[in-house]
């Protein structure tokens, strides 16, 4: 059995992490309330803008060629893992992680692959293996604005209008509540086009000007730049849920294993006492 310092020892050291994790709790409900906000704001506008881009695109009778929706086959191939600068959030960066790795050994099989990865451990993770690795952007949640997050949705979209890609995925996890996160695998490039019918054409008669072609070239990438931003918006949303149940989760634990690292305390206590008054009673009855 433990002796007494042991044991309190461990006691002390199990107090002090649950005081680490119930304030990095507090710290990401905080930090959850704002990027919630922000992707619940966000979802609306990105939705309707991608209305209205369909709506645009369908009636305008082939008025616009648009790039970024030409299909070639798939030879070379980018994926945009978006994970987390930092851990302790459960298995919120694995699963991005897997969820890339299944993707290329999948569906990806064969292809020439390259990452970008938005995110530290994404960077951390795939600069080790064999794939080349673009490290231009992975910095973004440093400093978390749309500006930031434009310039990698740029750098893909010119890339794959300049061919050096065939294809663009998107890789993060969907913000759905505090203990749920999805991952996505989504097509970025080329641009998947709906499949809109003439009834669903003609609910909005807009007017366009100067020109619905001009109109078209100017949505398209607006409405690309909103898609990753929004990725990345649902991922650092996700992030803080994920971190907030794994600090939860690991300050109930704490307290678990706080019980019965007292309840031991007190019996080894309890021993030692028990030891040292058999020690008396038998000195007393030798002397007697």
């Amino acid at each position: 059995m433990a002796n007494l310092k042991e044991v309190k020892e461990r006691i002390n050291s199990v107090v002090s992490t649950q005081q680490i994790t119930k304030a990095m709790k507090m710290v990401s409900a905080a930090k959850l309330r704002r990027a919630q906000d922000k992707i619940v704001q966000m979802r609306p506008y990105s939705q309707k803008l991608t209305n209205i881009l369909n709506n645009v695109s369908a009636a305008s009778e082939g008025a616009a060629d648009i790039v970024y929706a030409e299909k070639r086959e798939a030879k070379k191939v980018l994926l945009i893992p978006v994970t987390s600068d930092k851990g302790l959030c459960g298995a919120f960066n694995t699963n991005i992680i897997k969820a890339t790795n299944a993707a290329i050994k999948g569906q990806f099989a064969g292809k020439d692959i390259t990452i970008l990865p938005l995110g530290k451990k994404a960077f951390e993770y795939y600069k080790k293996s064999s794939l080349p690795v673009i490290s231009d952007f992975y910095q973004v949640f440093l400093d978390l604005n749309f500006d930031n997050v434009r310039q990698a949705a740029e750098y893909a979209m010119n890339s794959f209008v300049a061919g050096d890609y065939d294809q663009v995925y998107l890789v993060f996890n969907e913000f759905k509540n505090v203990a749920t996160q999805i991952v996505r695998t989504e097509q970025f490039l080329p641009m998947a086009k709906e499949e809109t019918t003439e009834e669903k054409t003609a609910e909005v008669d807009y007017i366009l000007e100067p020109s619905r072609a001009y109109i078209i070239e100017e949505l398209v990438p607006t409405s690309l730049k909103i898609q990753v931003y929004k990725a990345v918006l649902e991922s650092n949303a996700s992030e803080h849920g994920a971190r907030m149940t794994a600090m939860d989760k690991a300050t109930e634990n704490a307290g678990e294993l706080l019980k019965e690292l007292r309840l031991m305390y007190n019996r080894t206590r309890q021993a030692a006492i028990t030891n040292e008054i058999l020690e008396i009673v038998a000195g007393a009855e030798a002397l007697g």
